[in-house]
């Protein structure tokens, strides 16, 4: 039995060597995955790299995803439904966040998660300003699944805590380092940024929400829908 999986572990390290070969570099002069089948075959070898979703991961987790709607910057919807998925390792890490946050009768809400590198593209070929949107040539830490973009709620009311602006608020008062607030929205900010860097995650310094996961780098940029990913991760567990 030993022997057999041994075989069958060198078969899909080959079938992904054989797969990184030919696989070519899009426009942009990167790799990006988009085969469900690339995906099931690296999760496979490395479980660290499932994008698990959250509500499922964090029971009772609020989320707005507002490119689910015709609610955001762009004024239109580019997700056919509202889902936040993240590598395994930032899961538990946010898992531990919550934990700490409703021992003070908060918890959070999650805007987005893993976004599709095709959506990235749309967003920058709409805004252009590398400030606030990545680039289509280097890609999203959302597109590794490593970037979360969140806030804080009352558990008894549901209601959002005061932050320096709203969400996709593209302007200074939303950078990190902006001190002209309130001192109770300034401890609002600390307190989200404390509790995020404690559990591995570093915040974008121009958006508060903002949060990438430590090693993202070591994530490949992805472009699967949701329906895909939900699919092959089934296919995964299956096995």
């Amino acid at each position: 039995m030993r022997r057999i999986s041994n075989i069958i572990i060198t078969l899909l390290i080959f079938y992904s060597a054989v797969l990184a070969q030919e696989k070519k570099a899009n426009q942009y002069g990167l790799y990006v995955i988009d085969d469900p089948q690339e995906y099931i075959t690296l999760v496979t070898e490395d479980s660290s790299k499932m994008l698990v979703n959250l509500e499922e991961y964090i029971p009772g987790l609020e989320i707005d995803v507002r490119y689910a709607t015709t609610n955001n910057f762009l004024g239109r919807q580019v997700y056919p439904e509202a889902k936040v998925y993240a590598r395994l390792a930032a899961a538990e890490a946010l898992n531990k966040v919550q934990s700490e946050l409703k021992r003070q009768n908060l918890e959070l809400k999650i805007f987005d998660a893993y976004r599709p590198y095709s959506v990235t593209v749309q967003m920058y070929e709409t805004y252009g300003d590398t400030t606030y949107v990545a680039s289509a040539w280097t890609g999203s830490r959302h597109n590794r699944g490593c970037a979360i973009d969140l806030t804080i709620i009352s558990s008894e009311t549901g209601e959002e805590i005061e932050m320096p602006t709203p969400y996709d608020d593209f302007t200074e008062k939303a950078h990190d380092g902006y001190m002209d607030l309130a001192e109770d929205v300034i401890k609002n900010r600390e307190l989200l940024k404390s509790l995020m860097e404690k559990n591995g995650f570093k915040i974008y310094s121009s958006e508060w929400w903002h949060y990438d996961f430590e090693g993202w780098k070591n994530y490949e940029l992805m472009d699967l829908s949701f329906d895909e990913l939900s699919e092959a991760n089934a296919q995964v567990l299956q096995r």
